[in-house]
This record gives structure tokens, sequence and C-alpha cells, in this order.
């Protein structure tokens, strides 16, 4: 399997200023850096296509956005879980954390405040928080192609189990993030790139 790769995108040395303020509510931190994470692979179960019985169960693969790094166990302190096509929040019927998610409309590198109407949610048994379905989610299901490609202008917002905020982008689903018109049905999938930005003082703000 190949190692995961995990990039930062933007570096900065310049040192954080920090001014007093009136208020209680948390200063966004500057000059965050947004952050690469490419080949996360992540396969759905084996099914046999011809009796529909799962043949090889696979696990979750559990990310912490801020460990930056994938967790061994589900009973870890992960904040998303990834398998296949499926995304999972530790929170709820998934796990014993605090982890809440929400999918927003926008430009990623432009998206840099998260409103409060923005419901951030767990996942219940009435549905998950990242919905799964082509169009529903994150993601476009090509009938035709049977290729998958991420929902233009989707960006992915999380809570994490310490309570900040990121914003995830997923580039593609296929190995080495090729471009779409180079994908085919022998292209090994299951192979997340993506990018998100992590404000690590409680601030909605990046």
């Amino acid at each position: 399997m190949k190692k995961l790769i995990i990039w930062n995108l933007v570096l900065f040395s310049t040192a954080f200023m920090f001014s007093c303020s009136d208020s209680d509510d948390p200063q966004p931190e500057e000059n965050l850096e947004a952050v690469l994470v490419e080949n996360l692979h992540a396969p759905a179960d084996v099914m046999d296509r011809q009796t529909g019985e799962i043949i090889e169960l696979n696990s979750y693969q559990y990310y912490s956005f801020e460990d930056n790094e994938l967790v061994v166990s589900e009973d870890g302190n992960w904040d998303l879980g990834i398998k296949g096509l499926s995304m999972i929040v530790n929170n709820g019927i998934s796990g014993d954390g605090n982890a809440e998610a929400a999918i927003v409309q926008g430009v990623f590198e432009q998206y840099n405040s998260i409103p409060e109407t923005v419901q951030l949610k767990s996942d219940t048994a009435e549905g998950l928080a990242i919905p799964s379905g082509s169009g529903n989610g994150w993601y476009n299901y090509n009938m035709t192609t049977h290729l998958v490609s991420p929902q233009p202008g989707n960006i992915l917002i999380i809570k994490t189990n310490g309570g900040n905020y990121v914003k995830m982008e997923i580039l593609s689903y296929y190995k080495d993030n090729p471009p779409m018109s180079e994908v085919n049905l022998t292209t090994p999938s299951a192979y997340y790139t993506f990018q998100y930005v992590l404000q690590p003082n409680g601030s909605r703000e990046f």
C-alpha cells in the first residue's frame, strides 16, 4: 500500500501578533496552514456482484485533523471516518466523540467564515451528517461511466472533538489525483486526496 503523504501547502515563519480584546469570543489565528493529504486509501467492503453478499469487510479509516494523521482504532481521538464513498463523524451512532459536520457551498480558498446559520450535525439513525448517495453529499456518481467525482463547490465543515473548526475540500477519489479525463474503470479508486484548513482556537473564522 502506498504510504499516505501529507504536505503543508502554505508555510509561514512570521510570528503571530496578539492584541487585547474586550470580547470573550476567540479571535482567528493569522496565517493558517492549508494541509494536503494524498492517497488516503479507504476501500469499501467487497461485495459479490452476483449475490450481493459481502465477502470481505474493510474498516473505516479514521482521521484526526487535530493531530494531522490516521488513528488506528475507532476508540481513538478521531474526527472523520472514511470507507468507500461513506463518511462518518465521531459522534451520535458512529462514535463516542463530539465531532459534527455540515456541507456548504463556496470557493475553498475564499471561504473564510462559517456563518451561525450553518447547522452542524452528528450521525443519527435518520441520516449521516455527511449524506451518502450521488448528489446528496460530497460526490457525484455517473451512471454511464460508473465514475465518481467530487461535487464542485462543496466544502465540508467539521467541528473536531477538540471543539475547533475545519474546512475541507475533496479533490479526488482516485489514486494520485489524476484529471477526470484520464480516469477509467481500471484506475485504482478509494484513494482520497483532499485539502483542509484547521482553525485551532475555536474561532469560526479562517
